[in-house]
């Protein structure tokens, strides 16, 4: 049984992950065209962070929601580790961010994931959720290393 909640990042199984997330993605993208959030960043008020356990109590996933106003928001650091892959966690998550998502009112939320080979897991989940590929948003440039997506929310 997996069990999804909002929790703090600055634990250290939560640490561990964003670690983990981060080592992955060194090698799929120059650094300049990475943008990760520190544990510290993600406890900011604007984010909330969705931690998947197992029974157990270990940290299987992690997914965030930042919001950046009244009508945007953004889903942030999501990672699935390799042990729990194929169980549906991904989508889970992503479930759990747009139902935040939903009841703050936002009318949109946005993403910005690798365009490289290796995010291939990454594009399906988004994709069977509904998120379509748009141009980049905010301050993101459109540097070739990214894909952007987006979904309106009902």
């Amino acid at each position: 049984m997996i069990a999804i909640a909002a929790e703090t990042p600055l634990q250290d199984d939560v640490r561990a992950m964003i670690g983990e997330l981060n080592a992955v993605m060194m090698p799929l993208t120059p650094r300049e065209f990475q943008f990760q959030m520190t544990a510290e960043q993600i406890a900011e008020s604007a984010t909330t962070l969705f931690v998947a356990r197992d029974g157990e109590g270990n940290a299987l996933g992690m997914g965030a929601l930042k919001v950046h106003d009244g009508e945007l928001g953004e889903v942030k650091r999501m990672y699935t580790r390799p042990v729990a892959r194929g169980k549906g966690i991904g989508w889970q998550l992503l479930q759990q961010v747009e139902a935040l998502a939903r009841d703050k009112g936002l009318k949109e939320l946005k993403l910005e994931t690798g365009e490289a080979p290796g995010f291939e897991e990454a594009w399906k989940v988004y994709e069977r959720s509904g998120y379509t590929v748009c141009g980049a948003f905010l301050d993101y440039p459109d540097s070739g290393w990214s894909r952007f997506y987006m979904k309106k929310l009902g």
